[in-house]
């Protein structure tokens, strides 16, 4: 789930490196989505869930910045096995058989003109075979030339929004389980290195 995506803004910020259009690709290894969501009203249970792949379009003078992502809602993990298999499987969870990606495509992107480090990205998030619109507000974003890999220049950043899991039709034992979910996704995306 996502609270999807996306180092936009941070381009913008960087001395004039950057075409006016670009395109990135996520890294998986370095990309997830965490969620947190009530438990009775007891505790409050945390889970990953990973990101497959996706794509950032940066455009530094237009309105052509986008992003589309996937992730895998498989890979759940609570830390609990059997908790975890039961969110794969049962009706009004995930049902991975049935819907086995969600993603997140982006409408628009909208820089905060204070801080090139933050932005509002609205879009569409399809889960459990629906497609809401979300909206998620990045920070923390910074782009460089990657300390490991000097050929490439990477962006790093987080995102986060709140649904509601009912309205993608994943509705089982709320309220005991809460409705409400909180979804964080951390990220780091690469400029091929042939546009480094």
């Amino acid at each position: 789930m996502i609270r999807s995506s996306l180092a936009f803004g941070a381009l913008l910020a960087v001395a004039g490196s950057a075409v006016a259009a670009d395109s990135y690709t996520l890294d998986p290894s370095h990309s997830y989505g965490n969620f947190k969501i009530g438990h009775m009203g007891l505790s409050t249970m945390h889970g990953r869930i990973d990101v497959t792949e996706g794509t950032l379009v940066i455009d530094r003078e237009g309105d052509g910045s986008k992003v589309d992502v996937t992730l895998d809602p498989a890979s759940v993990d609570t830390g609990h096995e059997e908790r975890d298999e039961h969110l794969r499987d049962k009706e009004g969870f995930f049902e991975v058989d049935k819907y086995p990606k969600m993603r997140f495509v982006s409408t628009s992107v909208q820089f905060d003109d204070d801080d090139s480090s933050e932005a509002t990205v609205q879009g569409d998030l399809t889960l459990h075979g629906v497609t809401r619109p979300v909206t998620l507000e990045v920070d923390d974003m910074v782009c460089k030339v990657n300390p490991m890999e000097k050929s490439r220049y990477s962006c790093g950043f987080s995102a986060e929004t709140q649904i509601k899991r009912s309205d993608f039709g994943m509705d089982a034992f709320i309220p005991l389980v809460a409705d409400e979910v909180e979804i964080q996704i951390e990220a780091e995306a690469n400029r091929p290195a042939d546009n480094a």
